[in-house]
């Protein structure tokens, strides 16, 4: 019990590391990684899922999520292009043809994803 409960106290504090970084570089996405550090904290440690829940940069979504599986169309248009502008450069600075190819299959699969989240009306 206590080796589950720190793992999965290591793993959302990786995955809200992780979350933080794709805030600011390219092909990290940040939702799945603070969604995944909230699902590990609500098992690990009540102290950081309230923190992380009543965060003014993550509460709205992460309520939002929890309670309907869905999100608000901005928040969702904002993600798409960001989404989008990230891998865009990402491509663009990349030499190699085949990374190319990756990136955009990941992008692709990527913003799907995303378009077929349902939408909050607001």
């Amino acid at each position: 019990m206590i080796l589950k409960r720190g793992l999965f106290l290591l793993i959302g504090c990786l995955a809200l590391g992780l979350g933080l970084l794709g805030m600011v570089l390219p092909l990290l996405p940040t939702v799945p990684f603070i969604l995944l550090a909230a699902f590990c904290f609500a098992r690990s440690s009540e102290r950081l899922h309230q923190w992380l829940m009543t965060h003014p940069w993550f509460a709205d979504a992460l309520t939002q999520w929890q309670q309907h599986r869905a999100m608000r169309p901005g928040l969702k248009r904002r993600a798409m292009l960001l989404t989008g502008l990230s891998f865009s450069v990402s491509i663009l600075v990349v030499p190699i043809i085949w990374v190319k190819l990756l990136l955009l299959t990941m992008a692709a699969g990527l913003l799907w994803y995303l378009k077929t989240i349902p939408e909050i009306e607001s």
